[in-house]
């Protein structure tokens, strides 16, 4: 008796073993310590967009990627500080404290923690889905406001011009309109950083561009005893931890907590997406909000703020030679090994930070997206300015645009839901309904006049038929409408038969009413 042959193991690619474990640890050790040189200075300059005190970037750039390694579901999402967040939690806490108190560093931890519970609660029972709650000219619209909303409230720094309380668009205007104020030190310290930032991108994406910047700044400014605006005397301590949390002002971070939950996690859930697709691997987003989850409750445990993916230092680590999620737990070690020295960075000009802001987010402006949606679906494209616009005019509470874009996005689709397309026409003593479209409760009452008029119109009536298999979808309402339909038609003694039932509407409408088994492609009501 012969046997099949052995059937060989597939043998794995170079690229799904990245090599010996050996190899694997070396890539992931430099990837890691590749991304930690511009987490560093990055965070730091997060921190203080967020409005609070720099090194708090730190404490949230230490331990929550350490977390994240260990539930994320890609291999190259780079978690800490971002600036979309740092500007939703500015636009949180502004209102409820004093930029960079001792009670607004309390309620940024607190508000850390929301988010990470929010997260966690929603991949835990495997929602992850409600991401999708955002449209894309939602999401767009969001992105490009609040990228120049960021670009404009780095602009004083960046120009050494003291800002007021006129808000961010009025600082930034003043700062512009009164070239008297501007010092040209920090003028070229911006500069210098936005050079070389942008041209170490250009010619080669996985160079630290943000590292260059900052240390050449740190040795011009410590040569020249720089007098400008800079960093300034840096706590040399550990992790602070939560401490003193104003827990009555919970129930005021809860909106924004789960707006920022929500609307951060789109960016994460772009990140993994387009990795996954280039190296046709699977991702899971609801172990993605697991691992977003506890790092955001980490970073509140460890005195930072609300953090999420990145997409640029996601991408460094990949093209570093990444293979594992553990090189983010890599970033998040060198971070706390640096800790203890970063009173070297006191010399540092902020306006090296403001570059550093503005090179990340310049990007993100993406107003010609808008105007391209604008060719496919005039709505969509108005759901999209509506939100770009209010995000501008709402700040700092930029969080409520989102809530009004995504109503808006919901609210179109469900008016274009309601126009529901119906085919009307007899023959032969016989009325044809053929209705394409979703049959819901909002487009339930356009088929039940229809019916009604035909009653009155229709002289000899003896049969109703029904063509079903245009519904794309049929909501209980729907079903009720016709069963209330057949049970009319019984009355005035007139028959009905149903041609085509898609299979997703038939199971409803058998617990609806009885029906006996479809035959020949059709369905007739049983008699009772």
């Amino acid at each position: 008796m012969s046997h099949p042959p052995p059937v060989k193991p597939r043998t794995q690619t170079r690229r799904e073993t990245g090599g010996t474990r050996a190899q694997v640890l070396r890539r992931d050790l430099i990837a890691g310590t590749s991304v930690a040189l511009i987490l560093i200075p990055q965070s730091m300059a997060y921190a203080e967009l967020a409005g609070l005190p720099a090194h708090y970037g730190l404490y949230a750039a230490a331990l929550p990627p350490i977390g994240a390694a260990l539930f994320a579901s890609s291999p190259y999402l780079h978690t800490g500080p971002v600036a979309l967040s740092a500007l939703l939690t500015f636009g949180a806490l502004i209102p409820m404290a004093e930029r960079g108190s001792a009670e607004y560093v309390g309620l940024a931890a607190l508000l850390a923690l929301v988010v990470g519970a929010a997260r966690l609660l929603i991949g835990l029972l495997r929602a992850g889905g409600v991401a999708y709650l955002m449209s894309q000219p939602v999401i767009q619209g969001f992105t490009s406001a609040a990228a120049i909303l960021i670009v404009l409230s780095q602009v004083p720094t960046a120009l050494g011009v003291v800002g007021t309380g006129e808000g961010v668009v009025g600082q930034a205007l003043r700062a512009v309109i009164q070239p008297g104020l501007w010092q040209p030190s920090s003028i070229g310290f911006a500069a210098m950083a936005v050079v070389i930032i942008m041209g170490a991108r250009r010619i080669n994406p996985s160079l630290p561009g943000v590292l260059f910047a900052t240390a050449l700044a740190l040795i011009i400014s410590t040569a020249a005893q720089y007098q400008g605006a800079v960093l300034g005397e840096i706590p040399n301590r550990g992790i602070p931890g939560a401490q003193g949390l104003p827990w009555l002002q919970l129930p005021s971070l809860l909106t924004p907590g789960l707006v920022i939950a929500v609307v951060g996690f789109a960016e994460t859930t772009s990140i993994s997406q387009t990795f996954a697709a280039q190296d046709r691997t699977p991702w899971d987003p609801n172990r993605e909000f697991v691992s977003q989850g506890v790092a955001n409750v980490i970073s509140g445990l460890s005195g930072g703020f609300p953090v999420e993916g990145s997409f640029s230092r996601s991408s460094l680590n990949r093209s570093a030679g990444a293979r594992t999620r553990w090189s983010g737990a890599v970033s998040g070690v060198a971070v706390l090994a640096f800790l203890p020295f970063v009173s070297v960075l006191a010399p540092l000009p902020r306006a090296v930070l403001a570059a550093i802001v503005i090179t990340a987010v310049a990007t993100l402006v993406r107003v010609g997206d808008l105007v391209r949606i604008w060719r496919f679906s005039r709505l969509q494209a108005m759901v999209g300015w509506a939100t770009f616009v209010l995000t501008l005019l709402l700040v700092p509470r930029v969080e409520e645009a989102v809530l009004v874009g995504v109503v808006l996005s919901l609210a179109v689709h469900l008016w274009r839901e309601r126009k529901m397309r119906l085919s009307l026409w007899t023959a032969d003593g016989a009325l044809h309904l053929a209705p394409r479209g979703v049959l819901w409760f909002g487009s339930a009452p356009m088929l039940e006049k229809a019916v009604a008029r035909a009653f009155v119109e229709v002289g000899d009536l003896r049969e109703i038929v029904f063509h079903l298999n245009g519904v794309g979808r049929l909501d209980f309402t729907g079903a009720l409408l016709i069963e209330r339909i057949i049970q009319q038609a019984r009355d005035a003694g007139v028959d009905t038969r149903f041609d085509g039932i898609p299979p997703h509407a038939e199971k409803l409408m058998r617990r609806v009413f009885a029906w006996t088994p479809p035959q020949s492609g059709s369905l007739t009501l049983a008699d009772d």
